[in-house]
């Protein structure tokens, strides 16, 4: 009886080798991948922004340069997801919106008012529903002359929002409430922090490269007990 025996390479054709990636397509694609995450990431994750005023003084000061969790209340219209570590907008929040008069504009103020609370503001002292709040948050010569403001009742999905720092704050007092739409998301950390003229987010044109520059020659006006500090 003959056997036929398969002599190893006769019929058997290599294997195809994966073409080679040049450095420079290999670079291209690491790029591409990279951007992607971050615009990813800044689309719906973190953003960034830093304080031009002095609304919020002492929590933030001018030249805070801040990160946004824009993940954490998901979705305007949608309820937040628990298991994945979502929640409601609850009272004493750092939020980021958009301006309700220009949504061009991002502003950064505390959450005061809930959907349904009846705010008022009386010799300094804001009550929700009627009782006073208790605001640690907010130092005593901030509030001395706060005009008396209410009752008013925040209307659904909107929040009342006002700036640490009473007595020099445009906010909910002034414009009304805000859209749960217009919310970006909660501020929770500042990352850098820069003693800068209040006036500097207003330069354009020439003057911001001046801005930059004078900066980096001026490292001694960073405040670096502030950095990577949490918002409260």
């Amino acid at each position: 009886m003959s056997e036929t025996r398969r002599v190893a390479g006769e019929d058997e054709k290599p294997a195809p080798k994966a073409p080679h990636k040049g450095i420079v397509r290999e670079y291209f694609e690491t790029i591409v991948v990279a951007v992607l995450f971050l615009l990813f990431a800044r689309s719906f994750v973190f953003m960034q922004s830093k304080i031009p005023t002095e609304s919020m003084l002492d929590t933030l000061l001018v030249g805070d340069y801040i990160l946004v969790n824009r993940f954490l209340y998901g979705a305007p219209g949608d309820a937040p997801v628990r298991w994945m570590g979502q929640r409601p907008i609850e009272r004493g929040d750092v939020v980021v919106f958009r301006f309700p008069e220009d949504p061009d504009v991002d502003f950064v103020k505390r959450v005061i008012g809930l959907p349904g609370d009846v705010v008022e503001m009386k010799r300094g002292v804001v009550s929700i529903n009627g009782r006073p709040l208790e605001e640690k948050y907010v130092i005593p010569e901030n509030d001395e002359s706060m005009q008396p403001f209410g009752p008013v009742t925040v209307p659904p999905d909107s929040y009342f929002a006002m700036g640490d720092n009473r007595d020099n704050s445009r906010d909910s007092r002034a414009w009304g409430v805000v859209s749960r739409s217009l919310i970006k998301g909660r501020a929770f950390l500042i990352w850098f922090s820069y003693r800068e003229d209040p006036n500097d987010h207003l330069r354009t044109g020439l003057q911001r490269p001046v801005s930059i520059v004078r900066k980096l020659l001026n490292p001694g006006l960073v405040r670096p007990e502030r950095i990577f500090s949490r918002i409260q």
